[in-house]
């Protein structure tokens, strides 16, 4: 994957006009305008009730110009499966076919149908932008929020569970190709959007999208918290193509260098504010092991 594209390179024309819906600072807004600039005008969009149908908002007053298929939560996937086979019966089998759903219409109410699609092979690319919970319904936990969080379902102690590896998940069917991203790195999400394009069958992006009303934060700092998580290691930069794992952007270029440490990622953010000292320790541990064997791998040509 090429990772030189720098802001120059960019298409000059927007998919997404300005004057949209989405909140102050929102992190969706940055991945979905340079998300559509890489997927480009041949493309069909489908998307399940979320922040992003705000975001575009509907007929006859959509922000986006691409055509897009409204669905419900549950079927994304199943839409984005239909519009490629009534794409192929036209003959425009050429035309991209991108389903776009949060991480609750992905990890949780919609994994059904994503794990039907790409344990069939079916060729689109499904994008989870996560703000780790359902952000649009008021701030209720989901299958990918952090343990310990604090949400309008976890008000006192936070989250208990784990936060789902959908990446893993994914990993686990096989498919052609897997990336993850994030707002704050908008060149690295373009190259991988332009590489899943250009590959057939079932493609997975995972965009980790800071939500400043959900998390607690500041809309000023949406890049500044984005590139923290990153820099922390809490959040990696990675793609998986035909099983070869290796980190790109950013994360790579951190091999061999002191993460900065994730207390100062999370104490940017109030959902976080139930952690003690020792939780805090905990999660720097669970980062620390992660690195070490990032590092260890980091001679393997056919690794990192």
């Amino acid at each position: 994957m090429s990772e030189n594209t720098t802001i120059h390179d960019l298409p000059v024309e927007e998919m997404v006009y300005p004057g949209n819906r989405a909140c102050a600072g929102c992190g969706l807004s940055i991945v979905y305008r340079i998300g559509l600039k890489a997927l480009g005008q041949d493309t069909v969009l489908t998307v399940p009730p979320s922040c992003l149908t705000v975001l575009q908002g509907l007929h006859p007053i959509a922000s986006t110009r691409l055509p897009c298929l409204n669905v419900t939560f549950a079927s994304t996937a199943a839409s984005a499966t239909g519009i490629s086979a009534a794409l192929r019966a036209l003959g425009k089998s050429d035309t991209t076919v991108a389903a776009w759903a949060g991480d609750g219409g992905t990890s949780d109410i919609g994994l059904q149908a994503l794990s039907g699609a790409f344990e069939r092979g079916e060729d689109f690319i499904f994008f989870c932008y996560d703000n780790e919970a359902y952000m649009n319904t008021g701030v209720q936990r989901s299958g990918t929020t952090p343990r310990k969080v604090l949400t309008t379902t976890t008000p006192i102690l936070g989250k208990k569970q784990k936060n789902k590896d959908m990446p893993a998940i994914m990993q686990a069917h096989g498919i052609s190709y897997i990336a993850t991203a994030s707002a704050a790195y908008p060149l690295d999400l373009y190259d991988k959007v332009l590489k899943a394009k250009s590959i057939t069958g079932p493609k997975y992006i995972h965009v980790h999208t800071p939500c400043p009303a959900g998390w607690g934060f500041s809309p000023a700092n949406t890049v500044k918290v984005g590139r923290m998580a990153v820099e922390t290691g809490m959040f990696d930069l990675y793609e998986i193509e035909e099983s070869n794992w290796r980190l790109t952007g950013k994360s790579r270029k951190m091999l061999g260098k002191e993460l900065r440490p994730v207390e100062e990622y999370l104490g940017l953010q109030a959902r976080f504010k139930s952690l003690s000292r020792e939780q805090v320790q905990e999660v720097q541990n669970e980062i620390d092991s992660k690195w070490s064997g990032y590092r260890r791998l980091k001679d393997n040509p056919d690794g990192i």
